[in-house]
């Protein structure tokens, strides 16, 4: 039977009473709130504790969509239902409800959160992908309410390792808003809510029928994919052709690292990393221009 290490429990009453904890207990310490990640890592003793500090208590505090003129604010836990079920994130981003629905299944998605996501910090993580496409940055705040933003390609310093301090908690998520804009995800995995094998996200921006901005985000091949700028660079200022589209996934293809493993081989990778992210982009491009 796999077991975690022996470990502390703490349960916080608010953001500044973790933080507090955080500083009080030291490196030893961590924040749960879904689990799904963490539990399974102490069970196998790949990752061990002297202190968990529960924070479910603070999802009315830090569990919220909130839609405005120029950004949509969410709250760190924010669960994944959540992120499903709302009408105006699928209105804004419909790249979340398309990632939403192939992660994991109902029992994760009712209690994981996005702020655990993004901090889990796994390259294989879906909505790592999805805000990196979406140019969301991040809200973090630590002793004192001092709060720092930062870019997604700032928080993800490496794989499993954000900028979230010691003594810091992810509170928010903020996803600008722009107009003309389209986005969506595509997964392949060896069965229904598996890790990916291969996915890609895709956010464009049309004016006038030709591409203001795009963004891609890969996932599963290889770290530093979920911002590919040379997509980015070859997209800009042109119509998107079936042939424009071409060149990005082949991009994508060169820009990705994969490894051979249970899932498939690298070349194989390397090709669905080129389909999937000109059907995103072709989905993303539909409707941005509906």
């Amino acid at each position: 039977m796999q077991v975690p290490a022996p470990f502390e429990y703490e349960r916080a009453t608010s953001v500044d009473h973790a933080i507090g904890l955080l500083e009080r207990l030291g490196s030893g310490a961590r924040l749960i709130a879904g689990g799904h990640s963490l539990l399974p890592m102490m069970k196998l003793r790949l990752a061990n504790f002297d202190y968990l500090i529960d924070i479910n208590d603070l999802h009315t505090e830090l569990g919220y969509i909130r839609p405005g003129p120029d950004e949509v604010r969410i709250g760190a836990l924010t669960r994944h239902r959540e992120l499903l079920e709302s009408a105006e994130l699928a209105a804004a981003f419909p790249i979340f409800t398309d990632a939403e629905r192939v992660i994991a299944d109902p029992v994760v998605r009712n209690r994981g959160t996005l702020g655990g996501s993004l901090c889990q910090a796994d390259p294989s993580e879906d909505l790592s992908a999805v805000c990196t496409t979406l140019d969301a940055s991040c809200v973090i705040r630590g002793s004192g309410g001092a709060e720092r933003v930062v870019s997604m390609e700032e928080f993800h310093v490496g794989p499993y390792e954000t900028a979230v301090g010691d003594a810091e908690i992810l509170v928010e998520i903020r996803v600008p808003v722009r107009p003309g804009g389209g986005s969506a995800y595509e997964k392949v995995e060896r069965r229904a809510g598996d890790w990916a094998v291969v996915s890609a996200g895709a956010a464009v921006w049309l004016d006038g029928g030709v591409i203001v901005d795009a963004r891609v985000g890969l996932a599963a091949v290889g770290p530093n994919t979920t911002g590919i700028p040379g997509i980015s660079a070859l997209l800009r200022g042109r119509r998107p052709t079936a042939e424009l589209l071409e060149q990005a996934g082949a991009i994508a293809a060169r820009s990705c690292d994969p490894v051979t493993d249970q899932r498939g081989s690298a070349d194989y990778k390397r090709r669905l990393a080129a389909e999937l992210t000109r059907r995103a982009l072709r989905r993303a491009v539909e409707r941005a221009r509906s």
